[in-house]
């Protein structure tokens, strides 16, 4: 799984992220693949049908595989077999809001969440524009709370929509969009993984098993505390 350039089609990825679980967008696990480094450079950002790029839309969008900055602020898509027990990993059974109260949490993460739940699959830009959080001076702390609510599985990336003007022409590049965990999995016809978070974790050492190299385990049961 190591060569370059082996992975065409996104039939192709679909069978890898099966089988691997977890796989990251850029080389980000020691020892594991990434969507980047098993595809040809010179099939991304083309906007054909094997533009790896536009993959990573259509997978949480047909419900193949969870999508976020789930580990590091770094891409990674997990499968829909794996996703239930890798939310139960990672995430909280504790509302962001109880987090917050507890000093676990940031302010700008609970006013994303709030947004977004009232607003299933909102684009970054309106994202913003509600959080009153346009400003140039407010994009870090806007991209920080993103990556939070993403590191804790509160919310994926939904997909990706096109940026419209006045007249509803499509104006710009395409925007990320965001949904709740919850409403992902809904939609997409997946339940809470309803053991505890030792055991989620059991389950996912028990996929990685016979998939990935012991390097790369190390890694992950380490960066995921598991």
């Amino acid at each position: 799984m190591e060569e370059q350039g082996i992975v065409t089609t996104y039939e192709e990825m679909t069978k890898v992220v099966d089988r691997l679980g977890i796989l990251p967008l850029a080389q980000l696990i020691p020892g594991h693949p990434s969507v980047n480094g098993l595809t040809k450079a010179e099939n991304w950002h083309t906007g054909s049908e094997l533009d790896p790029w536009s993959w990573r839309a259509r997978f949480p969008g047909e419900g193949l595989a969870g999508y976020g900055k789930f580990i590091r602020k770094k891409a990674v898509l997990v499968s829909r077999d794996w996703f239930p027990a890798f939310v139960r990993t990672v995430g909280s059974l504790t509302e962001l809001e109880e987090r917050y109260n507890n000093g676990l949490a940031s302010r700008e993460a609970v006013v994303l969440l709030q947004i977004i739940r009232g607003n299933e699959g909102i684009e970054t830009r309106e994202l913003r524009t509600l959080a009153q959080m346009k400003a140039k001076e407010q994009k870090t702390a806007f991209d920080n709370a993103l990556n939070e609510l993403q590191g804790t599985a509160d919310i994926v990336i939904s997909g990706v929509k096109a940026r419209l003007n006045a007249e509803g022409e499509v104006n710009g590049w395409n925007s990320t969009s965001f949904e709740t965990t919850g409403h992902w999995m809904q939609e997409n016809d997946l339940h809470r993984f309803e053991g505890s978070r030792e055991e989620a974790a059991g389950w996912l050492h028990k996929a990685m098993d016979n998939a990935w190299a012991p390097e790369a385990k190390a890694w992950i049961s380490k960066v995921l505390s598991i």
